[in-house]
């Protein structure tokens, strides 16, 4: 029998208690402004048929080609884990018939898969949030989709470090005759593409102009741009979306070159950048995909949303060091009981006080130890003040109170006092 150590898989990495903190706060600010902008959640499985994916992001596609977690299970039926969550989302919404007559705003959390080397905030197993609506096909749930997220970078402390691109598709027509254009520039520059170019020449051009080779960096920059082909539908939607954001103050770049490398996107397409990591990376992404419910089986349904992945946005706020210290999760008291004799009554202290005080973060020392040991936990776990409990403050009903973070003396308290004193305590030593 073997005794390696088995470790985690290449990219796909354990979250530790210390980063579980920032991760929940970071959790916490997006679940409260989905809930103040009206945004309802749903979750879906993270193992869907591949055809979902297949159908909806595109066979030719990086994400289909190379990077998908694909399998079949015991009856033969081709399984994949997520590679992205509006697919599966659009699937659940026709499935449970939410997008009949209706109007939906939906957004979800989780884990993605996706099979690409593994780097700085990007991992095989990664966790996105997401945003999608259905039933609104108007320029003004597109603009509050990026005042949204806009909001989010404000009071995460991010806004003054992300960049908005902005760019519109056009219709599907509007970009099949875009495409004979963007071709026949290709085919004159051919010598000048690289491998993957060439081979998307044929099968999704438009992919092309996202390419980060240098080396096409100025062929690139001189192609027929998109922006300039637009049906005039798309191009009074655009015109909207864009005076919208001017007066609500919101900057934006437009950026002909941006495509997004999913099939399903057509007109409003953006991305939110930043530098703050290095080279420029993206941090948020989206567009409107109308004709996605249709490619699926169900009825024409507008749509538009956007993702943005955890893992890089945690990185960022680390890398800007704008967390809150409130973020951590601080503990307010370590209850600690002196001796063994007073174990079980510092454990039902405790409880009265969390029902006395809910918003109260108690830790109770376990394990018992030497009173030095116990009260070096005590300071380790970062808890503002200790409550002491021996066979003293038993035999006289009281408890002694420990400034951890402060120099003041000792108190010491009434048990029934406890609840009224140290919310009084707390609320000072938070101030």
């Amino acid at each position: 029998m073997s005794t390696k150590k088995i470790q985690a898989i290449r990219g796909m990495n354990d979250l530790l208690p210390e980063q579980s903190t920032l991760w929940q706060y970071f959790e916490g600010q997006v679940r409260t402004l989905m809930q103040r902008y009206g945004y309802d959640e749903i979750r879906t499985p993270i193992v869907e048929q591949t055809a979902l994916f297949k159908r909806s992001i595109g066979e030719v596609t990086d994400i289909v080609e190379k990077e998908m977690y694909t399998f079949e299970d015991r009856n033969g039926d081709s399984l994949t884990l997520r590679p992205e969550g509006t697919a599966s989302c659009v699937r659940a919404a026709m499935e449970h018939g939410l997008l009949h007559n209706q109007t939906q705003r939906l957004w979800y959390q989780g884990p993605m898969f996706r099979h690409e080397r593994p780097q700085k905030g990007r991992y095989r197993q990664f966790h996105q949030i997401g945003v999608e609506t259905f039933g609104l096909e108007g320029p003004d749930i597109d603009a509050e989709l990026i005042l949204l997220s806009a909001r989010l970078w404000k009071q995460l402390g991010l806004f003054e470090h992300v960049t908005l691109e902005l760019n519109s598709l056009g219709s599907s027509e509007a970009r099949a005759a875009y495409r004979e254009r963007l071709v026949a520039y290709f085919d004159q520059h051919f010598d000048q593409l690289d491998e993957d170019s060439r081979r998307r020449l044929s099968s999704n051009p438009l992919r092309i102009l996202d390419a980060k080779n240098p080396a096409m960096a100025e062929m690139l920059a001189g192609a027929p741009k998109l922006i300039d082909h637009l049906d005039s539908e798309s191009r009074e939607h655009f015109a909207a979306l864009t005076a919208m954001l001017n007066a609500a103050g919101i900057d934006y770049v437009l950026n002909p070159r941006l495509v997004r490398g999913l099939d399903y996107y057509g007109r409003t397409v953006f991305e939110w950048t930043t530098t703050a990591l290095g080279s420029q990376g993206t941090v948020c992404a989206g567009g409107r995909y109308d004709g996605l419910v249709e490619q699926l089986g169900g009825k024409p349904t507008p749509a538009v949303g956007f993702a943005m992945g955890i893992e890089r946005l945690i990185l960022l706020l680390e890398t800007l060091d704008v967390v809150p210290d409130d973020a951590r999760g601080e503990l307010d008291l370590y209850l600690l009981p002196i001796d063994d004799t007073a174990t079980q009554p510092a454990l039902l202290l405790g409880e009265r006080l969390r029902g006395e005080l809910p918003e109260l973060a108690l830790q109770l020392h376990c394990g018992g130890g030497s009173f030095k040991s116990r009260i070096k936990k005590a300071d380790k776990s970062g808890a503002r003040l200790a409550l002491l409990l021996g066979e003293d403050e038993l035999a006289k009903g009281t408890a002694t109170v420990k400034f951890l973070r402060e120099d003041r003396d000792q108190l010491t308290l009434a048990q029934d006092d406890l609840t009224t004193t140290l919310s009084a305590l707390l609320a000072d030593t938070s101030a």
